[in-house]
């Protein structure tokens, strides 16, 4: 069955406006935040479990490929249909399906944005812990499929550790209905198991949530440094010293002067490197948690610590780092923003070493990051229109997370495999090991329907992949 077959199929089921076969409908899906470029054969937009199963069980009878879609804000290539299939956008599955406040729950439909969520349920004294960055555009079924951190990792986790339960769509179009409110299930933890796994596995319909109560008080602060050395060192020593701040944010001088000028959120313009630093808990606590903090910056050289006054401050704050990507784009036609992860120890030297790779290859990399969890972002400017820039970046990528990785980190922190690092996954695991992965997603996906060509190595090098990822539109049979 061809995709014009599919499309006229679907659109019974669906509705006419929920199927997208034009070209310059499609070429608004052919990209996500990552570098990875590929135009899908059909965009389609279920509202209901029962289109997703319609889809699944029309693109597995045709052999074509599904790929689910969030709001794109992705920086791995994920959401990339490379083949020319399906591409399954979760916007119109956008409702909270229930909140049960007395359980500390929420069941959410896989397009909810983040905020969305907390919006709702902070009048009454709750919100959701996950909180990327993109928060205020990325969905909570995105944030499951990537298992996405966000400032607050470093004390409450990333998405894995506030998922329950969730239905899931599997390759054959059946409906399996993992975990549910309780903290626990008998049996294998398959909730914990499919989170992260990129839509490879199943298709999430609707998710189970923790919510967790508002702290009575919390403080956000700003240490200033004149050298990323000195920032760098006082994550270790904070750590260290037995503080465990909910959030602790680095943004080097080259960064926090762009997000500066960009948002006036009181950065110091002369200033090496700013950490973000914020504590929570009990009213009466908070004046000792920030006399201690403000004791090991000082003691690492911080020459000033700021306390946000009030709460517009302190949002204004959180805008600057909330916004530095957004800020930095003013600055290149592109930014390929990475993802890596380090012992938090190691921090300073990574710094030091990502500084040397970009000279060495004539371009700066600026770095802003969760610092409390090793979670780097470094930021690398180029032009997406230059063959050869684009391969640089690809090559700065590769130093870069094969230096994470020697140093018992990780390729990614909290954006995924995808695409973009599929070829990198040899780094961290044995041939034994990727066997028990592909052995996995045989089983469970044994047709390669669901979001073929991510996670998983490939064969293909870096050059073949741009080839692949060329491939003209119409290509799929």
């Amino acid at each position: 069955m061809r995709l014009s077959a599919i499309a006229r199929q679907l659109r019974k089921t669906l509705g006419r406006d929920a199927v997208l076969d034009r070209p310059e409908d499609l070429m608004l899906y052919e990209y996500d935040a990552g570098v990875a470029k590929a135009t899908p054969g059909l965009v389609v937009f279920p509202q209901t479990t029962e289109h997703v199963v319609a889809v699944v069980k029309a693109a597995r009878e045709a052999q074509v490929s599904i790929v689910p879609r969030g709001a794109g804000t992705g920086l791995s290539g994920g959401s990339i249909s490379r083949d020319c299939g399906i591409v399954m956008v979760f916007s119109r599955m956008n409702r909270i399906l229930e909140l049960d406040l007395m359980n500390l729950r929420a069941v959410v439909q896989p397009g909810v944005v983040n905020l969305d969520l907390s919006a709702a349920v902070n009048p009454e004294g709750f919100y959701f812990a996950p909180d990327p960055s993109s928060q205020r555009a990325c969905t909570i079924g995105g944030n499951v499929a990537a298992n996405s951190g966000g400032p607050h990792t470093l004390a409450y986790g990333v998405t894995v550790n506030h998922v329950t339960g969730m239905e899931v769509v599997l390759a054959d179009g059946h409906v399996a209905r993992l975990g549910g409110k309780a903290a626990d299930s008998a049996g294998y933890d398959l909730t914990g198991f499919f989170v992260g796994t990129e839509g490879t596995l199943g298709i999430v319909t609707a998710v189970t949530v923790k919510l967790s109560r508002i702290s009575e008080a919390v403080s956000t602060m700003l240490a200033i440094f004149n050298t990323v050395d000195d920032a760098a060192n006082t994550v270790v020593a904070l750590t260290a010293g037995g503080i465990t701040p909910t959030a602790l944010e680095m943004l080097d001088g080259w960064t926090l002067r762009t997000v500066e000028e960009a948002t006036h959120a009181g950065y110091p313009m002369d200033s090496g490197a700013v950490l973000l630093i914020e504590v929570e808990g009990l009213r009466e606590s908070i004046p000792e948690q920030q006399a201690a903090v403000t004791e090991i910056c000082r003691r690492q050289n911080a020459r000033e610590v700021r306390i946000a006054r009030n709460e517009t401050e302190r949002q204004l704050l959180w805008a600057g780092r909330k916004n530095a990507f957004a800020a930095i784009g003013r600055l290149a036609n592109s930014y390929y923003t990475q993802d890596g992860v380090v012992p938090r120890t190691r921090i300073p030297a990574t710094l030091r070493y990502i500084d040397e790779v970009g000279k060495k290859y004539g371009v700066h990399i600026g770095n802003v990051f969760h610092a409390g969890d090793g979670n780097l972002h470094p930021v690398i400017l180029y032009d997406l229109r230059d063959p050869e820039q684009v391969e640089q970046v690809h090559r700065i990528s590769q130093e870069i997370l094969q230096w994470c990785v020697e140093l018992g980190g990780s390729i990614t922190g909290e954006h995924g495999v995808g695409l973009e690092k599929q070829n990198m996954m040899p780094m961290m695991f044995s041939p034994d090991e990727l066997e028990v992965m592909e052995r996995l997603r045989r089983a469970i996906n044994p047709s390669a329907v669901l979001n073929p060509g991510k996670i998983l190595p490939t064969t293909l090098g870096c050059g073949e992949i741009n080839v692949a990822r060329a491939r003209p539109r119409g290509a799929h049979p």
